[in-house]
Order: structure tokens, then sequence, then C-alpha cells
């Protein structure tokens, strides 16, 4: 993703809402978002980082509805409701 991809994806958004980095697909966890750092990669070509706040202190767990839309976790669904059985004697009359 580029930069100018990211300030797109970003224009969509309400610009007063918190800014969250989601991070490890295993143990999906929301962080705060720190510094954006521009440089230069090993071939000299230009790059945008976005850091991990200082206190890099994890938030939650990361909503299932959006780990779901990264493909971290697949949709899950609420187990069917089966009527239940009676016990006792005579089949519970």
């Amino acid at each position: 993703m580029t930069v100018g991809e990211l300030v797109d994806r970003l224009s969509a958004c309400d610009r007063n809402a918190p800014a969250r980095l989601a991070i490890n697909p295993f143990f999906p966890m929301a962080h705060r978002l720190g510094e954006v750092i521009a440089t230069v990669d090993e071939g000299g070509n230009p790059v945008v980082f976005i850091a991990e706040a200082k206190d890099a202190e994890q938030l939650g767990y990361l909503p299932p509805d959006v780990a779901v839309a990264l493909s971290w976790q697949p949709p899950a669904e609420a187990p069917s409701r089966r009527r239940r059985g009676v016990s006792g004697p005579n089949g519970g009359q």
C-alpha cells in the first residue's frame, strides 16, 4: 500500500476517530499509533513507517468484526439451538 492509497482510505473515515494499529493475526490486539517516519529503504526508495505508540500499551483484543474483515479469523456463527431432551423417569412425565 502506498501513502496515497492510505490517505485515500483514511479520507473516507471520521477525522476525529482514534486511529488504532491491528497487531498479530494469531493473537489479535489493538494498539495506539505513534510516530510517522518518512525515510528511504536499502535501495534508496522512499518509505513511510507508522510506529506503535511509545507507551506500547495493548488496548485490548481486536474487535471480532475487524479480525474477520482482515481475514485473521473466520466469521463465527452462533451454534444452532437444538431442543434439549428431557431426562428422568418416563421421559420427564
